[in-house]
């Protein structure tokens, strides 16, 4: 009797799961703004950056390292966006080696709109980002050369969002 019993609780908790109470992996969260170098005098061809090194501000203004981008050659990176502002601010280093040898700091600002979009009682809410701009501090000895926005909707991070030419 007792058998049965507990196969009934064990029956009866796993069929009064409904699909939404598991979030699946391959759910849409909010995604990161990304962005493609390139070659400035040949702007159709990317361009890698070397010792690429960037932060991002937090509530109290200071810099924070974003992980996976601590001195790194690439032509592109994804970076995440907060999600409880209106702007995120970057540091962008260019040939950045260690804490003495800092390289080239760019400054960069995103603004934006956030929507929260519901996904599921499991999954909860992400956000996209409508309306981006993407600017760049001049302080003298800038890297970064111009840039373009080429979707300024970050709804997915599929292709790329904005082109930065060094």
């Amino acid at each position: 009797m007792k058998k049965i019993i507990v196969l009934f609780l064990l029956f009866s908790a796993f069929y009064s799961c409904e699909k939404d109470d598991i979030c699946s992996e391959s759910t849409p969260t909010t995604p990161k703004l990304i962005i493609r170098f390139y070659d400035i005098s040949s702007q159709e061809e990317t361009k890698n950056v070397t010792g690429l090194r960037v932060t991002a501000f937090d509530e109290n203004n200071i810099e924070v390292l974003i992980s996976n981008l601590n001195i790194v050659t690439t032509d592109s990176i994804s970076l995440p966006l907060r999600t409880d502002a209106n702007l995120t601010k970057f540091v962008l280093y260019k040939d950045y080696v260690d804490d003495v040898t800092i390289g080239n700091p760019d400054t960069v600002t995103i603004r934006y709109e956030r929507e929260d979009v519901y996904v599921s009682r499991a999954c909860g809410f992400r956000t996209i980002f409508n309306n981006l701009t993407f600017s760049f501090e001049n302080d003298g000895d800038n890297w970064i050369v111009n840039d373009e926005v080429i979707n300024s909707l970050i709804d997915n991070e599929t292709t790329a969002h904005v082109k930065i030419f060094h």
